[in-house]
């Protein structure tokens, strides 16, 4: 079995994969105060609770777009599982073009959608992660990363909203049965989760334009199925593709697998 981890900002998301096939997931939330020693016990919890042998790992690879719980989660795999992870940075094989001005800008969660991607649904495509941020990424016909788009997340600009305004309450992100509300907390909604849809839409229409061809639009992040279920551009929504495409990153770099063992 391998392991994989996608850190994000706002949760840590985790896979077991035997083959092509993922057995178990997890979702906990990202905290920047753990040391590799809590979330070792923590990871040995959730394995114990689900009849996870953490014996059974054979590789681990992990994705950070939070630099600073790199280093505690390698610590934290080789203590526990007596594994040095495969982290996705700059050197890792991704079998991909990355047609970038600096491609080691690009965040990890990025290049590992954008491979998770197009294994599973071929090119070319648009890959929206619903996010903290939300990234709209662009993939060619052939697999390569053309660029892409990014935008703040729509729980990011709900909290703007409620931390910047004096009697605007936090709310639930949820749709209205209407856009023309009574109260103000259902005007909030009808305001954050139309606008957002709006705006997805909007650059999706845009980026089709501009790579002037039609392209399958996947969806995936915390919000991607509410949205989606508003949106006229998103063909389907995976909730897994990180996953996979960290799966698929370990396939393409076991030659040099040393890193893993």
């Amino acid at each position: 079995m391998i392991l994989v981890f996608d850190i994000g900002n706002s949760n840590i998301v985790m896979g077991t994969y035997e083959g092509k096939k993922l057995l178990k997931h997890w979702r906990i939330s990202t905290d920047r105060q753990k040391t590799g020693d809590e979330y070792g016990m923590l990871i040995n919890d959730l394995f114990r609770y689900q009849n996870v042998n953490m014996t059974d790992i054979e590789a681990i690879v992990i994705s950070s777009v939070v630099p600073p719980l790199v280093v505690p989660m390698v610590k934290m795999c080789e203590r526990y599982f007596h594994l040095h992870p495969l982290v996705v940075g700059p050197g890792i094989k991704t079998g991909i073009r990355l047609h970038y001005e600096n491609p080691r800008a690009i965040g990890a969660d990025r290049i590992v959608n954008v491979v998770g991607a197009y294994e599973q649904y071929g090119g070319p495509l648009i890959v929206i992660d619903i996010g903290t941020a939300t990234t709209f990424d662009v993939v060619a016909e052939n697999g390569d990363f053309m660029g892409g788009v990014i935008a703040p997340g729509i729980g990011t600009s709900a909290d703007a909203l409620f931390q910047s305004t004096a009697k605007l309450p936090r709310i639930e992100l949820v749709p209205t049965k209407q856009i023309v509300c009574h109260n103000t907390i259902q005007g909030m909604q009808a305001g954050i989760v139309y606008g957002y849809v709006g705006q997805i839409d909007e650059i999706v229409t845009r980026i089709k334009a501009e790579m002037n061809m039609e392209m399958k639009v996947i969806a995936t992040g915390g919000f991607a199925r509410m949205i989606s279920k508003e949106s006229r551009t998103i063909d389907k929504v995976d909730h897994f593709l990180t996953l996979t495409g960290l799966r698929a990153l370990y396939e393409r770099n076991i030659p040099d697998k040393g890193q893993a063992e």
